[in-house]
């Protein structure tokens, strides 16, 4: 098999790939805002999602954050998305092993999903991110129902991202990406502790 063989079928094989993705690319004729799921026992789901914020604010659209869960430690992406404009709610009470009082995680919650409600709600912001938000209902800490229906009556044109284990099978379903992220080594569990500006 000559080298220009080789190329020639490369060639090929590769004008076959565009055909069927300029394919596909000229099927996907909609726009809508969408519903993002980052879940899985993985580490970096919180940082995709911030990823996406990240994205969106560099492209000049509205975002908007808020933490459920996360203590009031330093938080890398709060110190750089804050300076864009971007406001921030979080939870501040800290992982529920830390807290040890389920009515004031309970209470705390609530109060953060009021603010996120106004966000769902607000058609000036194209980018709403909901991280930890599957702790919340797996822990019954907010209503399942609720939750779904400010979700699904948000502006048309409205993006929202969710983060955490364990995502409940009906905001799966309500989802038009999921990404499943699987752990497959973690240097915490070698003995290397979390570290900021790569943790954090």
């Amino acid at each position: 098999m000559t080298d220009d063989y080789k190329a020639k079928r490369h060639q090929q094989r590769q004008q076959q790939l565009k055909q069927q993705v300029d394919q596909a690319v000229a099927k996907a004729d909609q726009d809508k805002g969408l519903l993002l799921i980052l879940t899985g026992n993985g580490k970096g789901k919180s940082t995709a999602g911030f990823g996406t914020v990240t994205r969106a604010v560099g492209h000049g659209y509205q975002a908007a954050v808020v933490q459920f869960i996360k203590g009031d430690w330093a938080c890398g992406e709060r110190n750089l998305l804050q300076q864009h404009g971007v406001p921030f709610v979080v939870m501040a009470t800290g992982f529920t092993w830390d807290t040890q009082d389920k009515a004031a995680d309970m209470a705390a919650a609530q109060s953060v999903w009021q603010q996120a409600k106004v966000f769902l709600a607000d058609e000036r912001i194209d980018l709403v991110l909901l991280d930890e938000l599957t702790y919340m209902l797996s822990y019954h800490y907010l209503d399942l129902d609720e939750v779904l229906a400010c979700i699904r009556q948000r502006p048309a044109g409205q993006h929202v991202v969710v983060t955490g284990r364990n995502c409940h099978r009906r905001l799966l379903e309500m989802a038009d990406t999921v990404s499943d992220i699987q752990v497959v080594k973690h240097a915490f569990e070698a003995g290397i502790r979390a570290q900021q500006g790569i943790d954090w």
